[in-house]
């Protein structure tokens, strides 16, 4: 792959040497089906719902007539360590937002008006502290509605499409200008100790222009943060058609020792918890019915893709009545009495393993396996069409040895199954080479 484009992850990769007479295929982690939850128009304290509607009235008076002055201006803490205890119980986990300048309020490594330093101290140290554990932080560029000058730091004056952000300005920029604002935002960030891998965009932000979006992502990531594998979400895609699967843009330097690309994590469902504006209530019917037949979180866990939920933090907190949250809890509960095969994971950790999972290539050897992987990963899953006896993993460092299961269901790092006509391995995949020893 060059460096521009995308590259679609597919559910598998098939390495077949006919010559050895098996196929190595690489799996899902631990053969699971990575679940995921992200949450928009989150951030310290400010209703994004609350202050964003009339910025979005006056740009479009005819479309965004909710009675705004009936939402609570503030989110309380109190209900985010509520949510985040909730969903340590369960083991969810998946991206939160920090809005870096909510809808122009005030800045989080600054103020927030109406709120003292000490409260909003308190309230980036819980997300810090409490939250990041088990959630990726993102910025959802600026503002989430003007555009900020970053020259100035101020919106700019014009309450135009081309001037808000989740409309047109950013359809015609370059990765270049894109980079920069994306930079502004997370350096924000990081002056509030929220360390990030990857980013959000508020609306329609970069949707015409991806491949842009996408490089400016990984320039903006790798500049202010280093990170290795950037990630962006951007897209919804609740048609059954369409693929979930993460994608792959702007692959560099695989074979050269300093492998670039950025990871687009795409969510499978629309927010049918309680709306962008806490306004819409949803119901958990959409994502799995109580029979647990149906839903559109069944159909993509039975294709084996990332089934990934979508919600807005006003929406979850439904003004106080948490009617959202509800719904969450009820979506949450059906799967897991529905599936046994889920494994919670960040979007940051699911970018890593599709990265990984794409490409990381295999070369059969007399005993083994000759593995090159550009990036690391843990639980890294392959499946070959032979029954084995043991394995090991013969690194730089030394030899990991494996541990035989008795049921898929039992994968972790360092562990292989067996049974009739094949193998699968889990096991810690080292950047770099390695092989994997089988007898």
């Amino acid at each position: 792959m060059g460096s521009a484009g995308v590259i679609v992850a597919g559910s598998g990769v098939n390495y077949t040497n006919e010559r050895a007479g098996y196929s190595v295929k690489v799996l899902n982690p631990c053969n699971r089906v990575p679940v995921s939850f992200i949450i928009d128009d989150s951030t310290a304290l400010v209703n994004m719902a609350y202050y964003g509607i009339p910025q979005f009235k006056e740009v479009f008076p005819d479309q965004y007539q909710q009675d705004w002055k009936k939402l609570p201006p503030e989110i309380p803490d109190d209900f985010v360590r509520e949510f985040g205890d909730w969903c340590r119980h369960y083991g969810v986990k998946g991206k939160y937002s920090m809005v870096p300048y909510p809808a122009c309020t005030g800045w989080l490594h600054r103020f927030i008006p109406g709120c003292s330093s000490g409260q909003l101290k308190s309230s980036l140290r819980l997300v810090r502290d409490f939250m990041m554990p088990n959630w990726d932080i993102h910025p959802e560029m600026i503002s989430h509605t003007r555009v900020i000058n970053t020259q100035s730091g101020l919106p700019y004056p014009h309450a135009t499409p081309e001037y808000m952000e989740n409309w047109e300005w950013s359809q015609d920029k370059s990765s270049d200008e894109l980079a920069s604002y994306i930079a502004y935002a997370l350096d924000i960030l990081k002056k509030a100790d929220l360390p990030c891998e990857g980013v959000t965009t508020p609306g329609g932000f970069g949707s015409q222009n991806m491949d842009n979006l996408a490089m400016g992502t990984l320039q903006a990531c790798r500049d202010v943060f280093q990170t290795e594998i950037p990630h962006f979400f951007r897209d919804v895609r609740t048609d059954p058609s369409q693929s979930v699967e993460p994608e792959l843009f702007h692959v560099s330097g695989t074979g050269a020792g300093n492998p670039r690309c950025s990871v687009h994590i795409i969510g499978c469902t629309g927010d049918w918890f309680g709306g962008w504006d806490g306004l819409s209530p949803g119901s958990a019917d959409r994502f799995i019915t109580p029979d647990l037949k149906k839903g559109r979180m069944v159909d993509v866990i039975e294709s084996g893709q990332p089934a990934i939920m979508v919600c807005h933090w006003p929406g979850i907190y439904y003004n106080g009545t948490k009617l959202g949250f509800n719904i969450f809890k009820t979506v949450v509960k059906r799967l897991h009495q529905k599936y046994n095969h889920l494994i919670w994971m960040k979007n940051s950790e699911i970018a890593r393993y599709w990265a990984c999972k794409k490409l990381t290539r295999f070369q059969r050897s007399e005993n083994g396996i000759h593995i090159k992987a550009p990036f690391s990963t843990s639980r890294f899953s392959i499946r070959i069409n032979k029954r084995v006896k043991g394995a090991q993993l013969a690194q730089s460092g030394g030899k990991a040895s494996f541990k035989r299961v008795h049921s898929p269901l039992e994968l972790s790092d360092n562990t292989f199954y067996v049974n009739r006509n094949e193998s699968m391995f889990c096991f810690r995949l080292p950047k770099g080479k390695s092989k994997l020893v089988i007898g």
